[in-house]
């Protein structure tokens, strides 16, 4: 049997050389994937990494059960601050440790609320009615009652199957919502929840349509909006809370520059209608969804959300402008691109291709992988299931962010229409040209970043000596990545 350093050498050898791929020699272009910045991945290993900081609101005043945090209980109200003016909003919920749990904790409080006028004896119920986008049609596996929506919405009798309603799309843009048959479905089915947000997601959400008919519905709906995958785009692509939506959540790591976690955003501050709706997705955070909500990526996302504030409009314009040349220069080279050619294709960070001609599109994704270009196998409107899907699902966020500008994405197409179309090898090829993007943007330049980096190692590490052998090397490591 292997020793404990040899079976160690191995993992990291193993690891060392997935980074080196991924970092170094692919284009990463996964639409729901980010690379952080060096001080953020160097934040996620300091001290609160190991700690908790449990706390919830009693009798108005905020109540901690640890002692030892009271930096990290400063980075948590520093972190919500940062949001607030990223989102332009009033109320933010950290402690949900993914999108997908952000939105359970919304489902939770919704169900709540809808059951705090219960009758003494009254039984608890469920969402009568929730309107979502269809899986198969582009929406997110979390808003379906398969994912986060499990257990909060009631079965329809007359279906025998949870009373979810789809936001219909139109025939001649199947990723667009038809907006007449939508208020129809809207007054008929008169859901208690709206879920905006899709994964497979390139055109704006209808969301002040939405919020116009639910003004004249009585009760209003709640109209929440699931932005993980444009959270990082929120403003220039859309703003939801400005719109009519009274509830945002996402996750930090796909457009938006931080570690894996989640987030809720709102401006239902005291006073406003909707304020106990608030009150009940603070509890549903904690207690309801958390006790330890991983304190290290916490002051992870402080960082990020700098980054985020610092170079907001610069990344995002940067981004949409390398989404529509992505698009167009695939087209240029005859791969086949969803969406309409006369608004570039996309709105978002996304490109979807429609790769179906050339085999199937888990086949194409392998394909891709294996010369170096890294996406994922995605079912179009029209597949009848993600088995034997139709597309490959894109994103050019990752790769904007590493310095690619709209010029640059039209080699990578290249590269991709001989792959996909030819079936021919071009990995060489490819991590020769990755190469020339491997220094990240919209962050601190790595002279300065290693700088910082080293004084949080210098404090984690166990030893002087073993922080200064560390320190040496992650400067020098940053000075040989240029």
């Amino acid at each position: 049997m292997a020793t404990l350093r040899e079976r160690i050498a191995n993992l990291v050898e193993r690891a060392a050389e997935n980074n080196s791929w991924r970092q170094h020699r692919c284009f990463n272009l996964i639409p729901s994937e980010t690379t952080p910045s060096l001080l953020v991945k160097m934040c996620e290993i300091s001290d609160p990494a190991g700690r908790y900081a449990e706390h919830r609101t009693m009798k108005g005043k905020e109540i901690y059960f640890y002692q030892g945090i009271d930096f990290i209980r400063e980075v948590e109200e520093e972190a919500r601050a940062e949001l607030c003016t990223y989102f332009g909003c009033s109320e933010v919920e950290l402690r949900p440790i993914s999108g997908q749990m952000a939105n359970e904790v919304v489902f939770k409080a919704v169900t709540k609320l809808i059951n705090r006028e219960n009758a003494p004896g009254q039984p608890f119920r469920r969402m009568r009615s929730v309107m979502n986008n269809d899986l198969t049609k582009g929406g997110h596996l979390s808003s379906q009652p398969m994912g986060a929506l499990f257990n909060y919405v009631e079965i329809d009798p007359e279906t025998g199957k949870e009373a979810v309603v789809n936001f219909p799309i139109r025939e001649d843009n199947p990723y667009r919502t038809d907006e007449t048959k939508l208020e129809d479905l809207l007054r008929t089915h008169r859901p208690e929840l709206v879920v905006f947000g899709k994964s497979m997601f390139i055109y704006r959400e209808p969301v002040r349509f939405v919020a116009r008919i639910a003004a004249e519905l009585d009760p209003p709906p709640i109209l929440m909006y699931d932005m993980a995958h444009v959270l990082g785009l929120y403003g220039l692509f859309q703003e939801p809370l400005a719109e009519g939506a009274d509830i945002v959540t996402g996750s930090t790591h796909k457009t938006f520059f931080g570690p894996q976690r989640g987030v809720v955003a709102s401006n239902m501050e005291k006073g406003t209608p909707l304020r106990k709706l608030w009150i009940e997705t603070k509890s549903r955070a904690f207690p309801g969804s958390t006790s330890n909500h991983h304190l290290g990526t916490l002051l992870a996302l402080l960082l990020a959300t700098y980054e985020m504030n610092a170079f907001k409009e610069e990344y995002q314009s940067q981004v949409r402008k390398n989404a529509k040349a992505w698009a167009k220069a695939l087209v240029a080279y005859g791969v086949e691109v969803e969406g309409d050619p006369s608004d570039g294709y996309t709105e978002t960070h996304q490109v979807l291709l429609r790769v179906r001609k050339y085999g199937i599109g888990e086949d194409i994704a392998r394909r891709l992988e294996e010369n170096n270009i890294v996406a994922n196998y995605q079912a179009l409107p029209d597949d009848p299931s993600f088995i034997n899907s139709s597309g490959i699902r894109t994103g050019v966020q990752e790769m904007t962010r590493f310095g690619m500008q709209e010029r640059d994405f039209d080699r990578l197409a290249g590269f991709t229409a001989e792959v996909v179309i030819n079936n021919k090898d071009v990995a060489d090829e490819v991590a020769a040209y990755r190469k020339e993007f491997n220094e990240m943007q919209y962050c601190l330049p790595p002279e300065e970043a290693a700088q910082f980096g080293a004084r949080l190692l210098a404090t984690v590490l166990p030893n002087s000596d073993y922080s200064k052998l560390f320190a040496d090397n992650l400067i020098a490591a940053a000075a040989l990545a240029r």
